[in-house]
């Protein structure tokens, strides 16, 4: 399986899954992992709008892993809550998504100056974090 640039690459099986981290890695890019579940529902919202903004930045790599696919990895990363969203550069967790401070935070923010990248004035939620922290990376 081949990251596309500008898509959201699933990974269901652990080669695949090592094989995307081996090349955020070699890549030295920002990688989105969303650590998600079928049975989700807010994952299932947030979905669109995560395949938007991986067009939007093709020099990111976004990676979804749905959890009960995976459960290894999500022990692996201590994944307890889903949608979580990690985000690595060059092996090495800079970030990740949490709890309501955080979401208060972003909801401020969107209010204060939308970034653009996904409508985050209508949602105030997991994608205003994602685009915050790319954001910070960026600007």
């Amino acid at each position: 399986m081949a990251a596309e640039e500008g898509q959201v690459v699933s990974c269901h099986t652990l080669d695949a899954w090592n094989e995307q981290l081996q090349k955020g890695n070699d890549s030295k890019k920002l990688m989105v992992i969303d650590f998600t579940a079928s049975w989700c529902g807010p994952c299932r919202f947030i979905a669109p709008f995560l395949a938007e903004l991986a067009k939007k930045l093709p020099n990111v790599i976004f990676v979804k892993v749905d959890v009960d696919e995976l459960k290894s990895v999500a022990q692996d990363w201590a994944v307890e809550a889903m949608p979580t969203f990690m985000f690595l550069k060059e092996g090495k967790i800079v970030g990740q998504s949490g709890g309501s401070k955080e979401r208060r935070a972003a909801a401020d923010y969107s209010k204060a100056r939308c970034c653009c990248f996904c409508f985050c004035l209508i949602t105030y939620d997991i994608i205003c974090i994602i685009c915050l922290f790319i954001l910070r990376l960026y600007m």
